[in-house]
């Protein structure tokens, strides 16, 4: 369950990111832990994200949530980034990697097949559409059990 606080510190999180170039892939609020931690994980929007873009983010992001008050005890802030994680799930990520090679796993098998590599197309509230080599293939989006970013392929 996510906690109360984090959409508050993405909202906060996100225009400071914009500013050095960043953005805001995500939050958490580790509570079970003394002192709690927040973690928020950032992407560079222009190259790999490096150490100086988590120290950079983190230094402006501390100064705006201390201003802000919004934590009232003691917190340790973490600022990483988390890489490309290679299943797609939201509207977002679907966006982003129109055009790169993915793989959908379905189950049961769609034309009799479970797994389906090509270039991602779209997607729309029924169905994946993938170019297979020139061919459009639709799977329904009720057959699909993941769908994964396809690394030999790229883009």
């Amino acid at each position: 369950m996510t906690h109360p606080l984090v959409p508050q510190v993405i909202e906060m999180a996100t225009p400071v990111a914009e500013e050095l170039g960043l953005e805001v892939v995500g939050a958490v609020f580790h509570t079970n832990q003394r002192p709690p931690v927040l973690r928020v994980d950032i992407r560079n929007k222009e190259q790999d994200t490096g150490l100086d873009d988590c120290e950079r983010m983190s230094r402006a992001l501390e100064a705006s949530l201390d201003a802000a008050s919004i934590i009232p005890d003691a917190y340790v802030l973490e600022v990483s980034s988390p890489g490309i994680s290679r299943q797609l799930t939201t509207d977002r990520e679907f966006l982003t990697f129109k055009g790169f090679g993915i793989i959908v796993s379905t189950s049961p098998p769609h034309e009799g097949q479970q797994d389906w590599a090509g270039q991602l197309i779209r997607r729309d509230e029924n169905k994946v559409f993938l170019n297979l080599k020139g061919r459009i293939v639709e799977i329904p989006r009720s057959q699909i059990t993941k769908v994964q970013l396809d690394e030999r392929r790229g883009k």
